[in-house]
């Protein structure tokens, strides 16, 4: 076995056939990287008779003391099944990578733990998956364990809604309160559209705060090009004053008929009790849509042509849909333009036939009172399965300038 070189036109031939294929180990996420001072290389890894029997995309860093650190994002695309070939891959890359000043070696490769519901459920096990971490860690690698959350390069754990149904029975399997978001978002006046030029300036006002700057996100949608899509969510103003408007009066009317009701019954009367509570509703209803309606008005005046108010990057490969970056402005948080905003990914990539949306991380807690509770509930709520990884593992590559590396960070 020996470790070589290749272009990125052999690499994604190799990486594009391989089982564990995902769009980290691409040369367009490579060309990405390469803009945030990585190293960008392709490894083939050969058996005796010169043929490809693995492969990655390693981004490498250069830290202290002429060392280097590499990480090779969801890789490496290698048959980590079998132990003595995993042994064998290790020595090698010790023997190339290591004599090159790479101290360390970062994997976490696109082999699934567990399928689970979005209750947290285990539905399936990937048999393989025990087989591979038994290999790793006897061939040295130290492994990062089975977090929870977002201690590790990439989310150990990540929310799919499958499109393997038709639209109907799929909007049908998504929870209650996600349609009622969405049919609110939709009574507002939010409307979705994909931006024909990509542009992803105004999602960037949305998201910025995540410590990204704007090339990133440009950098999809120049690499991936025909495979990226910049959906936003366009608040209309116009629309949304007419619709809180005729909430307001709609509830207006309903609570003088309770008035009305409530004086023409005696004091004794048994429905005079459960009127007065349904008023009692109505009076507070009425107050939170006459300042929706005074919130719509000023909205309009200030943005009469409307306002985008969420955002969302996704890119397409390997007939999926994966969405990159999701943003929503705020100030407008309440009328659940991202809830609208997801339904609408679903429904374009379910019509353009994709297997299925991956809507990103979420966390392998699954209690109710978790922190990160609200992240699970929003993502899990569109009927999804929760896709648990293995993991992230490291090996000291160098021991010599690992020892050099780790006394001059001090790093434990």
């Amino acid at each position: 076995m020996k470790i070589v070189t290749i272009d990125s036109s052999q690499f994604d031939n190799f990486a594009k056939s391989h089982k564990y294929r995902n769009y980290y180990q691409t040369s367009q996420y490579g060309n990405i990287m390469n803009k945030f001072n990585y190293e960008v290389r392709y490894i083939g890894i050969e058996d005796d008779e010169s043929n490809l029997i693995g492969a990655s995309l390693l981004l490498i860093q250069d830290a202290v003391m002429k060392t280097k650190l590499a990480y090779a994002p969801r890789g490496i695309l290698f048959d980590f099944t079998d132990s003595k070939e995993v042994e064998e891959l290790v020595t090698t890359l010790k023997n190339t990578l290591g004599k090159e000043g790479i101290v360390t070696l970062r994997i976490d490769p696109a082999i699934p733990l567990s399928i689970r519901d979005n209750k947290g459920n285990i539905i399936n096990i990937n048999n393989e998956a025990s087989i591979i971490m038994e290999n790793l860690k006897h061939a040295g690698f130290n492994y990062k364990g089975e977090n929870l959350y977002f201690e590790t390069e990439k989310p150990r754990w990540e929310a799919l809604t499958l499109l393997d149904k038709n639209i109907r029975d799929i909007y049908q399997n998504f929870d209650k309160k996600t349609k009622t978001k969405i049919n609110k978002a939709i009574k507002c006046g939010i409307e979705i559209y994909r931006d024909k030029e990509k542009d992803v300036s105004e999602l960037y006002n949305f998201v910025k705060h995540n410590g990204y700057p704007i090339k990133f996100y440009k950098g999809f949608c120049e690499q991936f090009d025909k495979l990226a899509d910049v959906f936003y969510a366009k608040l209309n103003t116009e629309n949304f004053v007419l619709n809180s408007k005729k909430k307001y009066e709609d509830e207006l009317a309903k609570n003088e008929k309770l008035s009305n009701e409530f004086q023409n019954l005696a004091q004794q009367n048994e429905d005079r009790r459960d009127i007065f509570n349904k008023k009692v509703l109505s009076d507070k209803l009425l107050g939170i849509y006459k300042s929706n309606l005074i919130f719509a008005t000023n909205m309009l005046k200030e943005y009469p042509d409307g306002i985008i108010i969420a955002g969302g990057l996704c890119i397409v490969y390997d007939n999926a849909a994966y969405m990159i970056i999701e943003g929503t402005n705020q100030k407008f948080k309440s009328l659940n333009a991202n809830y609208l905003l997801k339904w609408r990914m679903i429904s374009d990539y379910c019509n353009e036939n994709l297997k299925y949306v991956n809507f990103n991380a979420v966390t392998g807690d699954f209690d109710r009172k978790s922190k990160y509770a609200g992240l699970n509930e929003v993502k899990g709520s569109y009927n999804a399965v929760i896709t648990e990884y293995i993991g992230e593992y490291d090996i000291i590559l160098n021991n010599f300038k690992y020892g050099l590396y780790k006394n001059f960070t001090k790093e434990k």
